[in-house]
């Protein structure tokens, strides 16, 4: 018998975006089929020879992890391959159970930031770092081409799947070891918006543990709940929170908290970039940032630059995502790393990006420096940038769509040496992004309207 496997015009749409395959719950390619045939194509690449190998497997808490879990545990079981099923867990405390679990691969159900309705699945290798491109495709020949369909364990060779009930405990410990030993949180009073999500139980316990007093913002996930409203892509509540409480600081995580936006204590919203360059000051001043080089994405403000400029600091850039960063930080032995939207990438601690661990590690200079964050983060003078999101149907190449181009040159021409524009597809959801910077703030606005326009007429 052979598994359904993808029909061949869906086949031709690359499954992997730059964060796993992600979409809506229970459609392709979030379906409980294509989970059990990702199971199994993970399963096949990871075994090598007779022994008995491992698969971590970790969620958020939307509804629908409990159908691509146990979809996903049946893929890797049918097999020969067990699994560890750890439940709600921060992605980057998936990454940190399959290193210190030594598993050979670790795979998390979630779609982040994405709305409740969506799921995805990405997976991490034994090393804790995620897949690059190249195995990311094996996974898609796989799933294709039929190679596997016949490979059936039997009897005691098949998988078998177990409960670790300490999976929440051993990260906590982690990341508390994450901070500095002398520190203390004592006298600290912290606002932590968590998504209704992944970290709803974890990063309040950390910074209880370590003294803090916090105040606890969306930690009750009902399975429909999580990013409505709230989270790193919804700050405002959480920076309201902090006036009202008068807090020390504000901190808003994701849904699988691996991105982390902030507000000061006057409830001003602090962004990756503004954290990347008050932790890269600190770690020049302890010599800690190898290279002194930052590495970040395009979409970074030009601003950071000049801020890590006065250090002696080069930015080196990457496309979006942050396996792109990590994959810069590895192969030129840098220290720190991050997005604007908050993936911050401290490689000495993790393998990738982690919300509250990028917290602990500007907690820490906040306790070193006893200054307040609002002054800590002046160090950091943004350029104005005008965002700009649109939903599109398909996403064809920019570059042959010659209104699009005529439009982009446009802006170029009259923003001159003093500013920028790019313009992508998101990697995780239906939408084309537009960044504009540039020294007026409602001259952006007009530039990035006029792109929009030439996309829409192009696009639908």
């Amino acid at each position: 018998m052979r598994l359904m496997r993808v029909p061949e015009a869906q086949a031709k749409t690359r499954l992997f975006g730059t964060d796993g395959i992600r979409g809506t719950a229970n459609v392709w390619p979030m379906t409980a089929e294509v989970a059990m045939q990702l199971g199994r194509a993970l399963a096949f690449l990871i075994r090598n020879g007779t022994h008995r190998h491992r698969v971590v497997i970790g969620k958020d808490t939307r509804l629908s992890g409990y159908m691509l879990e146990q979809a996903l545990a049946a893929g890797i079981t049918s097999m020969g391959v067990d699994v560890e099923l750890v439940g709600p867990l921060p992605t980057p405390g998936i990454a940190n159970i399959t290193t210190s679990m030594r598993a050979h691969a670790g795979a998390v159900i979630s779609a982040s930031h994405n709305p409740y309705q969506d799921n995805g699945i990405k997976f991490f290798w034994r090393d804790g770092f995620k897949l690059p491109d190249e195995t990311e495709e094996k996974l898609e020949e796989l799933l294709t081409s039929g190679q596997i369909d016949e490979i059936r364990p039997t009897a005691d060779k098949i998988g078998r799947a177990f409960r670790l009930d300490d999976a929440r405990g051993r990260y906590i410990v982690f990341l508390k070891n994450t901070f500095p030993r002398e520190l203390t949180l004592e006298g600290m009073r912290i606002v932590v918006d968590c998504a209704h999500g992944a970290a709803y139980r974890t990063a309040p316990a950390v910074l209880e543990e370590l003294g803090a007093s916090v105040i606890c913002l969306a930690c009750e996930p009902n399975g429909l709940n999580i990013n409505d409203g709230v989270g790193a892509v919804h700050p405002e509540n959480m920076a309201r929170a902090v006036v009202e409480h008068g807090a020390h600081l504000g901190l808003a995580l994701d849904g699988d908290a691996d991105r982390l936006i902030v507000a000061d204590e006057q409830g001003r919203i602090v962004d990756g970039d503004a954290i990347m360059a008050v932790c890269t000051g600190e770690m020049v001043a302890q010599d800690r940032l190898r290279t002194r080089t930052l590495v970040t994405t395009v979409m970074s403000n030009v601003g950071l630059e000049r801020a890590v400029g006065r250090w002696g600091v080069q930015v080196v850039r990457t496309k979006v995502g942050d396996r792109y960063v990590v994959e810069e930080m590895r192969r030129s032995g840098h220290s720190l790393g991050g997005e604007q939207s908050g993936h911050l990438v401290f490689l000495d601690h993790a393998t990738t990006g982690d919300g509250t661990l990028a917290a602990l590690q500007l907690l820490a200079v906040m306790c070193r420096q006893q200054k307040p964050l609002s002054e800590l983060a002046s160090i950091f003078e943004p350029v104005p940038q005008t965002l700009l999101s649109l939903v599109v149907k398909e996403q064809r190449d920019l570059e042959a769509l010659p209104g699009v181009s005529a439009a982009i040159e446009a802006v170029r021409a009259r923003l001159g040496k003093e500013g920028r524009v790019f313009v992508r597809y998101s990697g995780t959801e239906p939408k084309v992004r537009i960044l504009i910077e540039g020294p007026d703030r409602q001259r952006n606005e007009e530039h990035a309207q006029s792109i929009a326009a030439a996309l829409t007429a192009a696009l639908g």
